[in-house]
């Protein structure tokens, strides 16, 4: 099962008795924005609750990961199962929640779980059902994992790595960040020593959709060729939009890399050395 579902694809599944669709909309009016229309059956997983346990941004960032035994208790309210059929989708192609929620439920050990290529509006343009309102009384499952199982990496351990050469830490956030020009959600601009900036932008093609699984491997081949797999490192500002890459890196058949959930939002807070190519 590739990681990424087409709309056409999903249309195809609806009916199905695993199938699970989870609305992973994000911001201020994501669940007003929810009730307002979501695909019929589509349960709602807030960011802000449900994807993160909001602290110190300084340890852990702004989106630090909740526990394994939190998130099991999300998973188990959303009557997951190990053979449900996870699609998750959000209003943004991935870029926000929806990749977030696929990587925290990979890393909970589920296999069956894709990203929606479009998010809601491609679902609405292939007419597949949608419905207002919330959904409640759905009876519960019993889904438990005790430790993530997908690669993290601590802000101690991609400080080491910013002097390794056989590393590579990607920043996915767009240049302006990335370059120290403009920093519009954290404390300070700029950027980690040593790491690329390889906006997740180039994930997609000219109509808003993934690129095909060879494109997205020729592309990012080459910025791995020196780098041991062990000491791949991807990151953005708060531990969400990374996953953006990792989505697609996983779809183009990359072993996964490591996800530095603190992100720009902890290393900036955190009185370490700043990079900047802002003239």
């Amino acid at each position: 099962m590739t990681s990424i579902i087409s709309a056409t694809n999903l249309k195809a599944l609806i009916g199905n008795e695993n199938l699970l669709i989870i609305d992973a909309t994000s911001g201020p009016r994501a669940k007003e924005i929810y009730t307002e229309k979501h695909l019929t059956g589509a349960q709602f997983v807030d960011l802000e609750k449900d994807l993160s346990t909001i602290d110190d941004p300084a340890h852990g960032g702004r989106h630090p990961l909740p526990s394994p035994q939190d998130f099991s208790k999300t998973l188990t309210n959303l009557r997951v199962h190990d053979d449900s059929h996870i699609v998750v989708y959000d209003r943004a192609n991935g870029v926000n929640a929806a990749a977030r929620f696929w990587w925290m439920a990979r890393a909970a050990g589920l296999k069956n779980v894709q990203v929606l290529d479009g998010g809601f509006s491609a679902a609405e343009a292939m007419d597949i059902p949608i419905e207002s309102g919330e959904i409640t009384g759905l009876p519960q499952s019993s889904f438990c994992f005790d430790t993530w199982q997908l690669p993290t990496i601590t802000r101690a351990e991609v400080e080491a790595l910013t002097h390794d050469p056989k590393a590579v830490i990607i920043d996915v956030r767009e240049e302006a960040r990335y370059a120290g020009v403009t920093e519009p959600i954290d404390l300070i601009a700029g950027h980690i020593p040593s790491a690329i900036n390889i906006p997740l932008a180039n994930n997609l093609d000219s109509n808003g959709l993934f690129k095909d699984p060879q494109a997205l491997y020729a592309y990012y081949k080459p910025f791995f060729v020196e780098a041991d797999a062990q000491k791949r490192v991807v990151h953005c500002g708060s531990g969400v939009s990374a996953c953006h890459t990792l989505l697609a890196l996983d779809y183009a058949g990359f072993e996964m890399p490591h996800l530095y959930v603190g992100s720009w939002s902890e290393w900036s807070r955190n009185a370490l050395p700043i990079a900047t190519t802002a003239s």
